[in-house]
């Protein structure tokens, strides 16, 4: 599973979506899937927008965290 920590990133940075919305010049409605963890796809370029706003790494935006397997794997 990939989790997009946008929420966290606001939180600690004590930045509405809106705002982040005008400064990296992304779609609200974006800019919420991301939050919730609702969107499919990501755009590198959109990424790179919010990386450059917070100045972080890309690992401070997304996490990798391995699926659980099934009882049936087993």
């Amino acid at each position: 599973m990939i989790k997009i920590k946008l929420s966290d990133l606001l939180g600690k940075h004590k930045m509405t979506q809106k705002a982040l919305a005008d400064l990296t010049h992304i779609r609200p409605a974006t800019i919420s899937k991301m939050y919730y963890e609702e969107t499919k796809r990501v755009d590198i370029n959109q990424l790179n927008s919010i990386c450059s706003a917070f100045n972080c790494e890309i690992s401070d935006l997304i996490e990798y965290i391995p699926d659980k397997p099934d009882k049936k794997d087993k």
